[in-house]
């Protein structure tokens, strides 16, 4: 299990030379957009998503990456039995990766996802961002609207 850091950033190239100095790693992929870090020490997951949008909010999302389904269904039971807004998304094709999540949204509306790497794929997704809540799973606690990444 590692923690993941997604930020928006204006320039991948940029912040791609950044973040491989600052953590003595290569990109483990990189792709129009968008790279990734596996980092070991600290165990992290950095994301970076290009965007060309001035008021885009720096923090793209949170996450925990988990090694097993079965990590994120308990993800989805703790979540479901807290009662807290969430969305759960079943062999999504996000980050050039098919995966199986779960989105909890805080109050203020940061998104956390928990999710485990199916596998990589080639196919570019349209875009690769945490759903927006609908109102109706704030108050059911599960969404129905499609995944946006």
């Amino acid at each position: 299990m590692r923690l993941q850091l997604a930020l928006n950033v204006r320039d991948l190239d940029a912040a791609v030379d950044f973040y491989t100095r600052l953590f003595g790693v290569e990109p483990r992929k990189r792709k129009p957009g968008y790279a990734n870090f596996a980092i070991a020490e600290p165990p992290l997951k950095l994301v970076l998503f290009e965007t060309d949008d001035e008021a885009a909010d720096r923090l793209n999302h949170l996450g925990v990456e988990v090694m097993e389904d079965v990590q994120v269904e308990s993800a989805i039971r703790r979540i479901s039995d807290e009662g807290l807004p969430h969305e759960i998304e079943s062999e999504v094709v996000c980050c050039h990766a098919r995966q199986n999540k779960v989105w909890a949204y805080e109050p203020e509306g940061l998104r956390w996802e928990w999710y485990r790497v199916i596998e990589d794929i080639e196919e570019e997704p349209s875009s690769c961002a945490a759903p927006e809540l609908p109102v109706v799973a704030a108050a059911s606690g599960e969404s129905e609207a499609p995944c946006n990444c």
